[in-house]
């Protein structure tokens, strides 16, 4: 029975894909019209006129592009219990991630929409599109090793114990439907372990009996496991262990750096590697093609996408594009508005795009990693690219690196360059 419920499951979420891939102005359009619905009685949507279902031009004229600092103010009233703020009902859930400029760590909301209809929906297209990929890899006929990070007490509620923040993926876990937990390990009891030695080893002994045929995390956290493992075992690699292995699903960092040491701890041709793109904010692309890493940009789980032009990014009022008006080849500074209350929220990263039928795009960097001082437009993709041809061409290993301009005075104002 389970086997059919699955096999029913992915062929949906297959057509799907395939409908928004073949019609995504349609679907984002529709898509940006059911987030104003929905939250017209909101303060956000009385003070923007919601109810009168503004054009996706109107939309941009009338809402402000906001960083997580404007937006703040906002998000501490529904971190406090506020209701209504700028989603409806009070939110319980806070995705907690790092890097702002006035504060140690963000809180990003996450409702119960953005979990069903962006997180869950997005898992379970990588899994329809994995399954149809590789079918010769029985992927759904073992156990998904998944790692993931803790949640705790909401700071600013900490006597309400409903209401929790943490890494978004321990709010993933925590939240998920019981089909979704029977298909993977281990426990929550110890997937939510916030002593990281402790975790690692307690995991790594409960899945040694486990038939793990697929890895679902970051990088980095994946190989401790993997070693911790195989030690444990006494196995010469992880492939003695678990024979059925063969997926990796990956995010957070880029992949490239550890892919040669994936393939020494998981030898043979039957492992497979896809990139997904979750943030804290919502599921935003996954990797659609097995020999490119061009993500399949997600247009129905929740997430209406603008755009910004990079020569636009210091601008007070930046212009923004909509779908209909990116361009192959430039990168994009990401404007989201989600069923998490996130109103043209700018995220931080920025994308190119590689395809626009079906709309594909490479993450290129953060827009706070940018350098245009010259006019250069130099962001995180095209640095690593200059520092991986300089090593080639000269035989040397970059450890780490930084970039900045370099102003001079008056008497060279027509020099400009940059240091390395």
């Amino acid at each position: 029975m389970i086997d059919s419920i699955l096999k029913w499951t992915i062929q949906r979420r297959l057509t799907s894909i395939e409908h928004f891939s073949q019609n995504p102005h349609e679907v984002q359009a529709q898509l940006l019209q059911e987030l104003l619905l929905k939250a017209r009685p909101t303060e956000w949507g009385q003070r923007y006129g919601f109810a009168d279902a503004p054009s996706a031009r109107e939309f941009a004229q009338r809402l402000p592009v906001s960083s997580y600092e404007e937006l703040y103010p906002a998000i501490e009233r529904v971190l406090r219990g506020e209701p209504d703020v700028l989603w409806p009902g009070t939110v319980q859930w806070f995705a907690k991630s790092s890097g702002t400029t006035n504060a140690r760590s963000k809180y990003i909301p996450v409702t119960r929409e953005s979990l069903q209809e962006g997180h869950y929906r997005a898992g379970r297209d990588m899994t329809a599109l994995a399954t149809a990929l590789y079918p010769e890899n029985r992927v759904l006929a073992g156990k998904t090793l998944s790692l993931g990070g803790t949640h705790a007490p909401n700071p600013f509620r900490p006597e309400q114990e409903s209401s929790r923040v943490g890494d978004v993926s321990a709010v993933i876990m925590q939240n998920l439907p019981a089909w979704a937990e029977f298909l993977r390990t281990p426990p929550l009891e110890l997937a939510l372990l916030d002593e990281w030695e402790e975790k690692i080893d307690r995991i790594a002994r409960h899945v040694l009996s486990v038939n793990v045929a697929a890895l679902a995390g970051v990088p980095t956290w994946m190989i401790v496991m993997l070693r911790r493992v195989t030690e444990l075992a006494g196995a010469d690699n992880i492939t003695e262990v678990w024979p059925n292995l063969s997926l990796f699903l990956h995010g957070a960092v880029a992949f490239g750096p550890y892919r040669e040491l994936f393939r020494q701890l998981i030898p043979g041709p039957q492992m497979r590697y896809l990139e997904i793109y979750n943030a804290s904010e919502g599921y935003i692309a996954l990797q659609d093609q097995p020999n490119s890493e061009d993500l399949l940009l997600l247009l129905n789980h929740g997430i209406y996408y603008e755009f910004i032009p990079l020569e636009e990014l210091d601008a007070e009022h930046p212009q923004t594009l909509t779908l209909e008006q990116v361009e192959l080849g430039k990168s994009y500074a990401l404007v989201l508005s989600t069923n998490a209350g996130l109103w043209r929220y700018k995220i931080g990263d920025t994308v190119r795009f590689t395809s626009l039928a079906p709309y594909r795009i490479r993450i290129t960097g953060r827009t706070k990693h940018f350098l245009n001082a010259f006019g250069e437009e130099v962001v995180i993709e095209n640095a690593d690219a200059a520092i991986a041809a300089a090593c080639r061409a000269t035989g040397t290993t970059v450890r780490d690196y930084t970039a900045a301009p370099i102003y001079f005075d008056a008497s060279n104002t027509s020099r400009g360059g940059t240091s390395g």
